[in-house]
């Protein structure tokens, strides 16, 4: 998309100080880690939390209560190591459900609650829950005034800008989650309909956040430090959630944090830096899944981190076949230190 003088532009040196709190919560910055399912677990948003994340939310939990005793569903509650508020998403479509889903969670120790109203997965929508909610403005109210009724602590919202192209209700729904007390609202630039394909467009966000007084995230397409400098001066939003572009790439919170500040790119995360940081999110996960399903997990997120690199396939053919947590490490600082000696690809793409 192509950036315009629509709206005012802001000094890059105040593009970090438009939302510094959510509640009594003080953060970092106004860079969130968005709540993806299968990637978003505590190893990661503590990852991200190091380098530079303002705010990271749990991975999506469904509101049915009945299935957390399954292990997935019990590790999303697990309270991560950061400094910044524990936050726990829920999704469903019942406002009984929904409304006893977050106060068990914040007796649990939950600080704030997001609701997901923008999932476009085909499972989710099946359960009329995530996205599919859009199409049910009524229920969307009764669902926000249900959860922010029943829980002390801040309540959030995720959104998408409508179910389909032809039905961008974005601004609607907005609205009713301000007037029904949500705290802070994040619009990721796609109907349902899109899902991940084309580009967001930020031109509803723009207009969303014209028209209520709550924070307002924008989401979506926010890959690089420049492209987040953009979204923000274009739609003038207090904030950006960053999902995708953070999988394998957990330094861009960093670098864009940096890039805000001083307006400069010298900030690109070195091989080395890399090397090091992927190296600990490794240990993170090994500790929090234990020496068996830690293996397994590595895997997934090491193939995110070298997808970019010099003799990616050829590494991880020899890192998948792995089959414990001392190996794994091995192969992975030797991949590594022979790339920083052959200086192949001193930044990453």
């Amino acid at each position: 998309m192509l950036f315009t003088d629509r709206y005012h532009s802001y000094m890059s040196n105040t593009s970090l100080q438009r939302l510094t709190t959510i509640g009594p919560y003080k953060l970092r910055n106004n860079l969130f880690l968005a709540p993806m399912v299968g990637v978003s677990d505590p190893p990661f948003r503590e990852i991200c939390s190091t380098q530079g994340a303002g705010l990271t939310i749990g991975e999506m939990l469904t509101c049915n209560t009945k299935l957390w005793h399954n292990e997935r569903n019990r590790l999303k509650q697990a309270r991560p190591d950061i400094a910044s508020p524990q936050v726990i998403q829920i999704a469903g479509s019942d406002p009984a459900l929904m409304s006893e889903a977050a106060r068990l969670n914040v007796a649990m120790g939950a600080d704030a609650i997001d609701i997901n109203m923008g999932c476009p997965a085909k499972k989710v929508l099946k359960k009329a829950a995530g996205s599919a909610l859009l199409r049910d403005i009524a229920l969307v109210q009764r669902i926000l005034r249900a959860v922010v009724d029943s829980v002390n602590v801040p309540v959030t919202l995720k959104i998408r800008t409508g179910w389909c192209p032809q039905s961008r209700n974005g601004i609607e729904v907005a609205k009713i989650a301000e007037d029904e007390g949500i705290r802070l609202l994040t619009v990721h630039g796609r109907t349902r309909a899109d899902r991940f394909k084309g580009e967001a467009e930020y031109d509803t966000i723009a207009d969303i956040k014209r028209i209520v007084s709550i924070p307002v995230i924008a989401n979506g397409d926010i890959t690089s430090p420049q492209k987040a400098r953009e979204v923000l001066n274009y739609t003038g939003v207090d904030g950006l959630m960053i999902g995708r572009a953070a999988q394998g790439r957990p330094w861009i919170f960093r670098e864009i944090e940096h890039y805000l500040l001083t307006g400069n790119m010298d900030c690109l995360t070195p091989l080395r830096m890399q090397s090091m940081v992927i190296q600990a999110h490794l240990r993170k996960l090994h500790q929090f899944y234990g020496k068996v399903k830690g293996v397994w997990y590595a895997r997934k997120h090491v193939a995110s981190y070298v997808r970019s690199l010099p003799a990616a396939r050829e590494f991880l053919v020899q890192f998948n076949s792995a089959q414990c947590t001392t190996k794994q490490l091995q192969q992975l600082q030797l991949y590594f230190s022979e790339l920083i000696s052959e200086g192949e690809g001193a930044i990453a793409a």
